[in-house]
């Protein structure tokens, strides 16, 4: 070969030349990594963690670095389970549950746990079985809510070690068997007789007294008005007498006229009367009372 011969001339550096390229290349496309958004990559070197890529570029060394593990960071839902508990008063209950998780540290999952699912699922059946046996069963249906914040706070803190979030827990239904059911049954018809006859009771004893007060306030009308009328007529008495004291016998004269001319004014006025038989005092008593009235005429 002549030294004058250029050095891209030669065949063999020609050849290094684009197998450099190409390694050059190969490294940019494999030091290069584009994660989702709805995931994280797990890198390891010489099967060692190295780093956790987060969504979108990332750069690593090429043939070093090596991306072991690509991690769903999605919520997941575990299929719902169906487990057996006992509560308290020793009343046996299926519980189905469900559980709602997500992984944010995907470094300790896949470094500490193999079945994420089995595990949680064993897990929540141990917190669910533990927290029911503290219960009466007519605590555990009418406490769903607290239930379930129980079984995802125990279930948070156990599951805090893996890497997983649990966002949701939720116990879905609780079944009873047919025996008890039909137990529960007849207590709740017993029952509600038993509140039907309270109730009947409560209404007649609410009428009674109602008619009493009914009964009181007629009467305090009653007396009411007979105190009126009393007043009234002692007033009037008080009148006549005072009158009597100022102008002797005739005025009681007068007030006894009066008197005989109203009774022979209500006789006239009945119903069914056509013929009026008037005594001779009745005429007197009318002159009487006129001549009276005349008298004290000015």
């Amino acid at each position: 070969m002549d030294i004058q011969t250029p050095i891209g001339a030669v065949p063999g550096f020609t050849l290094v030349l684009g197998l450099f390229a190409l390694l050059l290349i190969v490294a940019i496309f494999r030091g290069i990594r584009v994660v989702p958004q709805s995931e994280k990559y797990v890198v390891e070197r010489f099967g060692r963690l190295r780093a956790v890529l987060s969504p979108g570029l990332n750069l690593i060394v090429p043939f070093l670095d090596r991306v072991a593990h690509r991690v769903s960071i999605l919520e997941r839902q575990l299929p719902t389970s169906k487990l057996d508990a006992i509560t308290s008063d020793n009343v046996l209950v299926s519980v189905d549950t469900s559980v709602f998780y997500r992984i944010i540290e995907p470094e300790k999952t896949v470094y500490r746990i193999r079945d994420v699912d089995a595990a949680i699922t064993t897990t929540v059946a141990g917190i669910v079985r533990s927290e029911i046996g503290r219960m009466e069963l007519d605590h555990v249906q009418s406490n769903r809510s607290q239930l379930i914040a129980a079984v995802k706070a125990q279930l948070a803190d156990q599951v805090d070690d893996w890497g997983i979030e649990v966002t949701r827990a939720e116990i879905l239904d609780v079944n009873l068997d047919e025996a008890t059911r039909a137990a529960m049954l007849q207590q709740l018809n017993a029952e509600r007789a038993r509140r039907a006859q309270v109730t009947e009771a409560e209404g007649r004893k609410r009428a009674v007294e109602l008619q009493a007060d009914a009964e009181l306030y007629a009467a305090e009308q009653r007396a009411k008005a007979r105190r009126v009328e009393a007043d009234a007529e002692a007033y009037a008495t008080g009148v006549v007498a005072e009158a009597i004291g100022r102008n002797g016998i005739e005025a009681a004269q007068y007030q006894v006229a009066l008197k005989q001319v109203d009774a022979l004014n209500a006789l006239g006025q009945g119903a069914g009367q056509r013929t009026i038989v008037v005594p001779a005092a009745a005429l007197e008593a009318f002159g009487d009372a006129f001549k009276l009235l005349g008298a004290r005429r000015p």
